[in-house]
């Protein structure tokens, strides 16, 4: 059999090289679709390399400088010799079309990363060693990567941009809503935050039984049940049974401990199952999966988005999640985390909410951004960080309050990149691991 040729254009090639030499302005427009390994021929893609020197250096590209730079770099002969380059500008009439034939090798270019792609993933197909859905995780990765990195950018004018966000404004205005983004279930922050907005990374922090999780659920009940918006939910500390168990003493008001005993009257079992058929219509989608790799987040969080167009994700929580580098420090590992976390909210264009651990130090006092624990990473890459914090009652106490209205918390809005911070009262329902909104809220920065 003939060996297949990969797919090419040499001929839009030169052209690309032609206009760039002959037009100084176009390597602006080349730039933003090729790199140098676009280029199927040596000779070509040492010439553009040599351009990219050129126009990082602050000088000007033409057959003259391009070839006195390719000599002194000894690489002359590879790029075809000095005729080779002057007869560059002779392929092409004019600069004009410089965006079409840098398309033209950026695709091709594509098609030769996908059959690389291909190989690379029909060999690890033929090794039995190999696990199957690891290695499907890994080709949706390196699909997405070539995706990712062919996305041409530009820059769009003060006129474009007033226009987009005009429309915004008046959609706002025709709306006339104090929440113009995922709401939370809790006014009195949704007042603060106008909801959870789209492509923010949302943090909630806590000390361990301050009920972090409890808060998470309640958020994502309201949004599934109530406002029937899609959304996904990562557990990785507890069961999907256990999860769901919480949700149903949520939503039917029954003691958890009373449900696992099974010392239900008729009342309360009908209560149950009122419950439980509300919730058995909300589009809730859990992920149960401890020591979650960050790909297999990526890749499910990505599927939840394009199949159940989930319109917000929980994780709980951050810290545990893995990273295929373990033998980086810890903190270098939560960095990458959290960095993932924040560009795969910008890619699926949602909110993600991940809940996170804090230091020892926040018990004694109240917990600032510092408190995080692990990476200062978290603190930099959130768009919004809260913190639920309360006095540490003592065993005899927390019977008593759980016996009476609840334990009080205070979730502190430390951090909101596009609004103001404050402090919003909520009371914690220890028997249905439920919180619910306080009368009495606070707008003090904390």
């Amino acid at each position: 059999m003939k060996e297949v040729v990969p797919p090419h254009d040499i001929v839009a090639e030169q052209a690309t090289l032609g206009a760039l030499l002959l037009d100084k302005e176009t390597i602006s427009t080349a730039i933003q679709y090729l790199r140098a390994g676009d280029f199927y021929s040596r000779a070509n893609a040492a010439i553009y390399d040599c351009i990219l020197k050129l126009f990082d250096k602050n000088v000007e590209a033409d057959i003259l400088t391009v070839t006195r730079e390719l000599r002194q770099d000894g690489a002359l002969d590879t790029a075809g010799g000095a005729g080779y380059v002057a007869s560059l500008t002779s392929v092409v009439p004019s600069s004009a079309n410089i965006e079409y034939y840098a398309q033209i090798v950026q695709g091709c270019a594509l098609k030769r990363a996908l059959i690389r792609v291909s190989q690379e993933v029909l060999a690890k197909a033929f090794d039995e060693t190999r696990e199957a859905r690891v290695l499907l995780e890994e080709t949706q990765q390196k699909i997405f990567d070539l995706d990712n990195t062919r996305q041409t950018f530009t820059f769009q004018s003060a006129r474009e941009l007033v226009n987009e966000t005009i429309g915004i404004i008046e959609r706002f205005y025709a709306l006339k809503k104090n929440i113009t983004g995922i709401p939370s279930g809790f006014d009195d922050l949704d007042k603060l935050t106008a909801g959870f907005q789209a492509s923010e990374l949302i943090v909630i922090g806590a000390r361990p039984s301050m009920g972090k999780t409890a808060l998470a659920l309640t958020m994502a009940s309201h949004i599934t049940i109530k406002e029937k918006i899609p959304a996904g939910f990562f557990t990785l500390e507890m069961s999907g049974v256990a999860l769901m168990l919480r949700i149903i003493s949520s939503e039917a008001k029954i003691d958890s401990n009373t449900i696992r005993t099974g010392f239900l009257d008729r009342n309360r079992f009908d209560q149950l199952w009122v419950a439980a058929g509300n919730i058995y219509d909300a589009p809730l989608y859990i992920v149960d999966r401890p020591n979650m790799k960050l790909l297999d987040l990526r890749a499910q969080a990505r599927r939840l988005r394009a199949q159940q167009k989930v319109e917000i994700i929980f994780i709980d929580y951050l810290t545990l999640i893995t990273t295929e580098n373990y033998r980086l420090p810890r903190h270098e590992q939560i960095a990458e985390i959290s960095r993932s976390l924040k560009s795969l909210a910008r890619e699926l264009a949602i909110p993600i909410v991940a809940l996170s651990q804090l230091t020892r130090e926040a018990e004694k006092e109240k917990p600032n951004l510092s408190s995080i624990r692990e990476s200062g990473a978290i603190e930099q890459d959130a768009d919004v960080v809260m913190f639920l914090h309360g006095k540490r009652e003592s065993d005899r106490d927390k019977e008593e309050a759980e016996q009476t209205e609840g334990i009080e918390r205070n979730l502190i809005l430390a951090k909101q990149r596009n609004g103001p911070v404050g402090t919003v009262n909520l009371l914690l329902l220890s028997k249905y691991a439920k919180f619910v909104s306080l009368e009495k809220t606070t707008d003090n920065n904390p």
